[in-house]
């Protein structure tokens, strides 16, 4: 990542300025919410993945700062919602919003952030990108809808999973590289171009959260959390697949109802292990990490191409 700093880290730190500027309230609560999830920050991928678009198909501006702010925004308040939804106390190894300040203030701090960003487009005209974020927003709606809705059954099979992670995960990073693209080069079949370039890696990425559910590392993230909250990942819906009519009924009666006991858990990733599910899934996310650094081969070799690269690669195998 010391290359990635080198590439981007000035532009990077002009970004964290102007997107702590970008959440500032007349409200003391507010602010106060804000000022706890910046100190909070991530791993900040969403942006440097827009910086680098931006680099590669052009020049990095103020639209590109304003694209990333308003994406930044989006996913800070999808993540502060997300944890209403899962009821989760916990975000990046610390208390959440809600865990501090309760379910009420975490949706109002929320619905704050996604108005802040929306207002910042709408402010300096930057329609294309409103347009990109907006359609990734509903995407993402639309995603974790479908999966509750399959959760209830069991039923998910690999081309409908593919439809919830597509929507769901894939869609911000998707945006993301589409977003930093236009920002810099206002071509459109440059902008769909890093779309496509975008959803490739979302895929991996989120394939690769799908495996941190049955490996023995600490990741920030519990063991077999998905299968307690009946997410129905890759490695399973193989396993599933391969699995004779006895097998699949008795792993999916443990998911529906001993999916809180340990030992049940266990034995569910046991039974992934041994059906090759982890090996089919690290194959698949591969694939996906490959065609997405391939996509880069149609622009010239430069500091920003080589940074990109190894972010993707971050991004994919990342260990937390």
């Amino acid at each position: 990542m010391e290359f990635l700093k080198q590439v981007i880290g000035s532009e990077l730190k002009l970004f964290e300025q102007k997107f702590t500027s970008s959440t500032l309230s007349s409200n003391l609560l507010l602010n106060k919410i804000m000022h706890f999830i910046i100190n909070r920050k991530g791993k900040q991928m969403r942006p440097m993945f827009i910086l680098l678009s931006a680099k590669i198909a052009g020049t990095i501006n103020e639209s590109t700062y304003r694209a990333a702010s308003l994406i930044e925004l989006l996913h800070t308040a999808t993540l502060t919602h997300d944890d209403v939804v899962d009821n989760s106390m916990i975000r990046r190894n610390f208390f959440s919003v809600n865990a501090l300040w309760k379910n009420k203030v975490a949706v109002l701090a929320g619905d704050y952030l996604l108005s802040k960003g929306l207002l910042l487009a709408l402010e300096y005209k930057d329609y294309e990108i409103l347009e990109i974020t907006s359609r990734a927003v509903k995407e993402m709606s639309e995603g974790e809808l479908l999966q509750i809705e399959k959760a209830r059954k069991l039923d998910i099979e690999e081309p409908v999973y593919f439809e919830i992670i597509r929507a769901k995960t894939a869609s911000l990073l998707s945006a993301s590289c589409a977003a930093g693209a236009y920002s810099s080069s206002k071509d459109k079949e440059i902008t769909d171009y890093f779309r496509l370039l975008g959803e490739k890696i979302g895929i991996a990425f989120q394939i690769k959260d799908d495996l941190f559910d049955y490996g023995k590392d600490a990741v920030g993230k519990p063991l077999g959390i998905d299968i307690k909250e009946k997410k129905m990942t890759l490695p399973l819906i193989y396993a599933l697949s391969k699995a004779d009519a006895s097998t699949k009924r008795k792993i999916i009666y443990l998911i529906k109802n001993k999916n809180t006991d340990k030992k049940s858990v266990e034995q569910v990733i046991e039974f992934v292990v041994t059906s090759g599910g982890i090996a089919y899934a690290t194959e698949k996310m591969n694939t996906y990490l490959n065609e997405s650094i391939s996509m880069l081969d149609r622009f010239p070799e430069s500091e920003a191409k080589t940074a990109m690269i190894q972010l993707i690669n971050f991004a994919v195998n990342r260990t937390y």
